[in-house]
């Protein structure tokens, strides 16, 4: 009898039960990866439990729904960043979910998994993953936006409208580039003629009123706050320079597939040996809509994203990568045939399982590493808890109160915002980004202005000093890293505001 695997008979009995292991697994090792490694928040994250915190309808951040839900996720978990965590990998749970379900409704169950397991190699769904924020939050909107526009303007499915407009509003909720990527579908739709028999109909005119329902308090923040100006557009000396950036930013989304790439080639079936008998993964004929629709998908969003980017003077795709990306796995299976052949399947699993495991490692290296190299400081490697503790309860017993606010040095409010108190946080060099608190409250009410001291000392930058001429700088606070390495202590110049009696 001829050997085949059992994760391969798997695939073909059971593509569910597959899905939800993998899927569970890599959330798992990116929810213990950062509780183990991490003393501080990762990327911006602590920025946006700061603004999370004020629950305002719309900042120069953007929408509002990131920032509430990671604020509700933080507060849920006892106010730990784990709530955050768990909270991304949802996310990335619910994308891998929409794509399979997408898949499973265009090419069946069994290589709609081989889609997801693809999809799963992209790096842009690994270490970046666990830093939630607007991005993260969009991936699985825009993901279950795609399945249900396919079923409603492919399939004619009407109940999937009211889904769609649920997801769509929730999408300009989330970032303000849904303004351009929602219309694609729709575009879509309006070049083929199934898809415009589809729309012609009163569903997508309802469609869009619960759209407006669902997006009417951020659309009248951003009237009374003024329709945001775009930068001018590259004059035609410049545009040698944008080709030369957009063709980079080509290259980046082209180095986070790597894995599915190799993938792709180490399966290919004129480099594996003729005497193999590989296992086959059946599907029943793709719809040829279908099929444009996932190559359609999978390479409008980043060829825009990325053209949007270069002429603009952007350095990543407007976006993001997860959304550029979402549908690279799929339009990789579908491409490949109705029969596909998983030869050299111990090879394959090896390479997979690397890929998968492989920004863990890079996590955990960085981590041992580069406090022993001269380079930029690790923003996870700072004590959060720490210096919230101290900071709040150094405020607590000079003046009996909790903490209400912190000032000066942006990265370090932020992290102090993440403690029990919760202060307001001031941005002092530009106040009207935080419009919640102005620096006479923060007079009023008092705080903590803090900077990185230069000094044993603890003297105020020139520029926190001119904000705040009246600050009597404490002796400097030195906190230790996990890891010092070659790094000197992390220490922190403060002064304590001292609230006005009523």
């Amino acid at each position: 009898m001829r050997f085949t695997s059992l994760i391969v008979e798997l695939i073909r009995a059971r593509p569910r039960l597959v899905f939800w292991i993998v899927v569970l697994c890599q959330a798992a090792i990116w929810l213990v990866v950062p509780l183990l490694l991490y003393r501080g928040p990762p990327g911006d994250l602590a920025t946006v439990l700061a603004y999370g915190r004020e629950y305002q309808v719309g900042t120069h951040m953007g929408p509002p729904l990131a920032f509430w839900l990671a604020d509700i996720a933080f507060r849920a978990a006892g106010n730990h960043v784990f709530g955050v965590y768990l909270l991304a990998q949802i996310c990335a749970v619910l994308t891998f979910r929409a794509v399979y379900q997408l898949g499973s409704a265009i090419v069946g169950g069994p290589q709609a998994v081989i889609a997801v397991l693809l999809t799963m190699t992209v790096t842009a769904f690994s270490t970046p993953g666990i830093e939630f924020g607007p991005l993260i939050l969009a991936r699985p909107l825009w993901a279950m936006f795609l399945l249900h526009a396919w079923l409603a303007i492919g399939q004619g499915r009407r109940n999937a409208w009211f889904a769609l407009s649920i997801e769509a509003g929730l999408l300009l909720l989330t970032t303000p580039h849904a303004m351009w990527l929602l219309p694609l579908p729709l575009v879509f739709g309006l070049a083929t003629s199934r898809g415009r028999r589809n729309l012609a109909s009163f569903d997508p005119l309802y469609a869009l009123l619960v759209i407006a329902v669902l997006t009417l308090p951020w659309a009248m923040w951003v009237i009374r706050a003024g329709a945001p100006v775009l930068p001018a557009l590259p004059q035609l000396d410049d545009l040698v320079g944008k080709a030369r950036q957009w063709g980079i930013l080509i290259a980046w989304l082209l180095a986070a597939i790597t894995g599915v790439i190799v993938l792709t080639v180490m399966n290919w079936g004129r480099i594996v040996p003729k005497t193999e008998e590989a296992p086959i993964i059946f599907r029943p004929p793709v719809d040829p809509l279908a099929r444009d629709y996932v190559f359609f998908f999978a390479l409008v969003p980043g060829l825009l994203g990325s053209l949007f980017a270069a002429l603009y003077g952007l350095d990543r795709v407007v976006g993001g990568a997860g959304i550029a990306l979402v549908m690279s796995g799929l339009a990789v299976v579908v491409a490949s045939g109705d029969l596909i052949a998983l030869r050299r399947q111990r090879v394959l699993r090896k390479v997979w399982a690397f890929a998968i495991i492989a920004p863990a490692l890079a996590a955990f290296a960085s981590f041992v590493i580069l406090p022993w190299v001269d380079g930029p400081e690790d923003v996870t490697a700072l004590p959060a808890r720490e210096i919230g503790r101290f900071f709040g309860e150094s405020f607590e017993r000079r003046t009996n109160k909790p903490l209400p606010a912190v000032a000066g040095d942006a990265q370090l409010a932020a992290l102090i915002g993440m403690s029990a108190s919760r202060p307001h946080l001031l941005n002092d060099a530009v106040p009207s980004r935080t419009p919640w608190i102005t620096p006479a409250k923060f007079a009023e009410t008092g705080g903590v202005v803090v900077w990185r001291a230069a000094d044993t000392i603890g003297t105020p930058p020139a520029e926190i000093a001119q904000r705040f001429p009246n600050l009597v700088p404490e002796v400097p606070r030195a906190f230790e890293r996990l890891v010092n390495g070659r790094q000197p202590l992390l220490r922190i110049g403060w002064a304590i505001v001292r609230p006005k009696a009523p």
